[in-house]
């Protein structure tokens, strides 16, 4: 319900809920999934880049050690976690992690499928990489 409310009516007011369930996952006993999920919409729930940062930095963590506490295959989440943290520190002007994060999404594409979801994150990526290209051009390797 506080997500609808986040996409449809008020952010601050879905904000507010999500950060109150956040405050009682320990008490509901939720794992990390629900850790990574929860940490997930509340980043996309953030006016300041810098708290939105700190909020997929939580996604990310929760889901480091994998979801096996709850039957999911934490892979499926790892593009869309790295590729959401790249563009925090992309629109925080830190180039060099927004790179490295963007890269790591890169290498997790190779564990979606050739679904809608997979097809919409591996395009995410490519924009990215753009993105990121714009403001700090590649250097040449060799």
């Amino acid at each position: 319900m506080a997500v609808a409310v986040g996409h449809t009516e008020s952010r601050p007011a879905a904000r507010s809920q999500l950060t109150v369930l956040w405050e009682s996952l320990d008490e509901l006993g939720g794992g990390r999934l629900h850790r990574c999920v929860l940490a997930h919409h509340l980043a996309d729930l953030q006016d300041d880049a810098a708290d939105e940062l700190a909020w997929d930095l939580r996604a990310l963590a929760a889901a480091s050690d994998g979801f096996g506490d709850a039957g999911f295959d934490v892979r499926e989440f790892a593009a869309s976690l790295q590729l959401n943290v790249a563009d925090a520190y992309r629109r925080l002007g830190d180039v060099a992690s927004a790179r490295t994060h963007a890269a790591l999404a890169l290498a997790a594409c190779d564990d979606l499928d050739d679904d809608g979801y997979g097809r919409m994150i591996r395009a995410g990526v490519a924009r990215l990489a753009e993105r990121i290209d714009a403001v700090d051009p590649a250097r040449p390797r060799g």
